[in-house]
């Protein structure tokens, strides 16, 4: 449930968001906000305009592993990682960050609007989901909807149920 539809839609289309993402926000359960704001590449970026929003902010990582496998891993946007220490606690060969053509082919995002959102245009399902346990604690997540334009907060359980009906199973860690 969006908190005002008829400014969501607005919104969605001053910054980008696709109608099918649009679509699937509309099932939620509780309440989300959007924010609108110049587009941002990076975190340091991001934080200026993030000031007033509460909730957990997220990094969302595109990597590309030694064998081929995607992986999008989502943590606290002030949580560090190694890549190599990060491997074999997800399960996959050595990491590199995904190409800006890599996002467009299977995500149809562009740098900066990575994020579990994008999965909705994984139509072929070959991204691995990997979520930092303190992502899913608190009452409100935030994430860019497939835009760096625009900050999306909405409750964990909205997130749970989004991955669901799109047939995602994430693994959970814990990186702290």
């Amino acid at each position: 449930m969006l908190d005002d539809n008829d400014t969501m839609q607005m919104h969605w289309r001053e910054t980008g968001i696709p109608e099918e993402l649009c679509r699937e926000l509309a099932l939620a359960s509780t309440p989300m906000r959007l924010h609108a704001h110049p587009p941002v590449r990076t975190v340091a970026d991001a934080e200026e305009h993030w000031r007033s929003v509460p909730g957990v902010h997220t990094k969302n990582l595109l990597l590309k592993d030694a064998k081929g496998v995607l992986w999008l891993v989502v943590l606290p946007h002030d949580q560090s990682v190694n890549m190599k220490e990060l491997a074999p606690v997800i399960g996959s060969a050595k990491l590199s960050f995904a190409s800006p053509v890599t996002l467009e082919q299977v995500l149809s995002i562009e740098p900066g609007g990575v994020s579990p959102l994008a999965l909705v245009a994984d139509k072929e399902r070959r991204v691995r989901l990997v979520l930092e346990r303190r992502v899913l604690a608190g009452d409100v997540v935030n994430f860019h909807p497939m835009t760096n334009r625009a900050t999306l907060s909405m409750h964990p359980d909205d997130l749970s149920a989004f991955l669901n009906r799109l047939g995602y199973e994430p693994t959970i860690v814990d990186l702290a």
